[in-house]
């Protein structure tokens, strides 16, 4: 896997995948890159997907701040050593935030698809909040409906796994936790590219009425729904993809 080197030095590894216009992939609390599964096999082919582990997770280096503001200068990083010049940001939680992070500050985004993510950090439930970053089977709790919990076993199994292999270790992911609490975006007036907000109906850690909230806040914002929790993406799947394909098709080359 290619490294990219952050302004600070810290390295930083990613991956490339498809071809066609460039969709980079950012990471919510404590996750590592296996949270985009369910969407990567959907994206790669139609667009260049480029994941990469933030610092402090996986096999990017372990070395701070893990702020909102950092992980959207990692991504430029990122970005940039991939060659990617333009590029369509979608972001999950954490990620969607540091997604609007990155518009208000460079240059390469063409728009932004925001999953679970609200503008300002006191919309997210700290207790929620902290449940999704404990260890164990718990943690997805908030993150996933008792009736997905139960009907796909292996599915879980599976997600415990590429936990304990990639996800970051408990001191990053409270430093993300409390990164994710404490941003806020301002001005989101001035953030006047395409913009997808996705939300899980009955999301514990933002709640659906912040996502609402933050598509009336963007110029070019759309509010769309779907059944499940805080990764509804992953619980949803399908109709999350459906959704973000047709966005990203129909904003692309814009």
């Amino acid at each position: 896997m290619p490294t990219a080197t952050a302004e600070d030095g810290v390295e930083l590894f990613y991956d490339a995948a498809g071809e066609g216009e460039a969709v980079v992939l950012l990471n919510d609390v404590g996750f590592g890159a296996w949270l985009w599964g369910w969407q990567h096999a959907a994206l790669a082919g139609p667009f260049r997907v480029v994941t990469f582990d933030p610092r402090g997770v996986g096999r990017s280096e372990r070395t701070g701040p893990h702020t909102v503001e950092r992980l959207a200068a990692d991504c430029e990083a990122v970005l940039a050593a991939a060659g990617v010049r333009r590029a369509h940001l979608v972001g999950a939680g954490l990620g969607g935030r540091a997604a609007l992070a990155y518009a208000r500050e460079y240059g390469r985004a063409r728009s932004l698809a925001l999953l679970g993510t609200t503008l300002d950090g006191d919309r997210v439930d700290p207790d929620a909040l902290e449940r999704m970053t404990r260890d164990g089977p718990e943690a997805l709790e908030p993150c996933l409906t008792p009736a997905f919990r139960e009907d796909n076993p292996d599915v879980l199994a599976g997600i415990g796994e590429w936990r304990a292999s990639d996800d970051a270790p408990p001191a990053v992911r409270a430093a993300q936790a409390e990164a994710m609490r404490g941003y806020a975006c301002e001005a989101p007036y001035e953030v006047t590219l395409p913009a997808l907000v996705l939300h899980g109906e009955s999301d514990p850690v933002v709640p659906a009425a912040a996502g609402r909230d933050l598509a009336a806040a963007l110029p070019e914002g759309e509010f769309h729904a779907v059944e499940g929790r805080h990764l509804a993406f992953v619980e949803q799947s399908k109709a999350a993809n459906d959704a973000l394909a047709g966005f990203l098709e129909r904003v692309g080359g814009l």
